[in-house]
C-alpha cells in the first residue's frame, strides 16, 4: 500500500509540470484567510509571467507564499492561486496554467 501511495505522488508531481494534472490535493480551512499582502511586482521579464503571492495552509495555519515569476507557456493563461468560501469553510485552489 505504501508503494502505491509513493507511485501516485510521483505521478502527480510529474504531471504537474505538464499541465495535465488538475488540483491533486484539496485543502479546506475553517478560518477565513488573512487579507492578501501588498507586493511590489518587479520589472517585467521577457518570457515570464508574474504569479502573485498567496496564503498557503500548513499545519492548520496560514503561511504567506511570496509572488514569483514563472516561465511563460505560449497558448496558456496563468490562473492565480486563490481561496473561495464554500459553505462554512474555505477551499484552496492552486495556481497553474489553463489552455
Amino acid at each position: 500500500m505504501q508503494a502505491a501511495k509513493k507511485l501516485l505522488l510521483a505521478s502527480a508531481i510529474a504531471l504537474t509540470g505538464t499541465g495535465l494534472a488538475q488540483a491533486a490535493t484539496v485543502i479546506y480551512a475553517n478560518v477565513e484567510p488573512p487579507a492578501l499582502r501588498v507586493e511590489t511586482v518587479p520589472a517585467p521579464r521577457t518570457g515570464y509571467v508574474w504569479a502573485p503571492g498567496y496564503w498557503g495552509y500548513h499545519h492548520h495555519k496560514y503561511v504567506w507564499v511570496d509572488g514569483r515569476y514563472v516561465r511563460e507557456r505560449h497558448g496558456y493563461t496563468y490562473r492565480h492561486a486563490r481561496w473561495e468560501h464554500e459553505g462554512d469553510r474555505w477551499r484552496y485552489y492552486e495556481g497553474g496554467w489553463d489552455h
